[in-house]
């Protein structure tokens, strides 16, 4: 399954924006506000909950300023990567979208497919706001 967001115009320029999605910290800003859990457990990994949800624990799994950062699923039971594609305009400003690609059974997605949008809508407006 893969789903991509909506690109939007961040005011950092596209190294400062993946610096930023690297810092795992920086998430929390970044969640939705129905976020029940955010703990930070590892200099690369957080594990976040929305309310109705399973927790989710995700680690950076790759980052290539200014152009991208990788964000994984720990755990194997839900595996799907988070990239966000960064498209550097100038010194102060980028373009972002991103990429959800998960490998699930057609009812897992079925199920998953609108609040995993809704999630990616909610990240993707609130670094607009950064």
């Amino acid at each position: 399954m893969n789903l991509t967001s909506k690109k939007v115009t961040v005011n950092k320029s596209g190294e400062e924006l993946c610096l930023f999605l690297s810092d795992v910290k920086n998430f929390e800003q970044l969640m939705p506000e129905n976020i029940s859990k955010f703990e930070v457990i590892r200099d690369n990994a957080f594990v976040f909950a929305l309310k109705g949800m399973p927790e989710i624990a995700l680690e950076v799994k790759e980052t290539n300023p200014p152009n991208e950062v990788v964000l994984g699923a720990i755990s194997d039971k839900l595996p799907f990567t988070l990239t966000a594609n960064v498209e550097p305009i100038d010194e102060t400003t980028s373009k972002t979208e991103l990429l959800f690609e998960g490998d699930f059974n057609s009812m897992m997605a079925m199920m998953i497919k609108s609040p995993i949008s809704k999630f990616l809508e909610t990240l993707t407006t609130n670094m607009e706001k950064l």
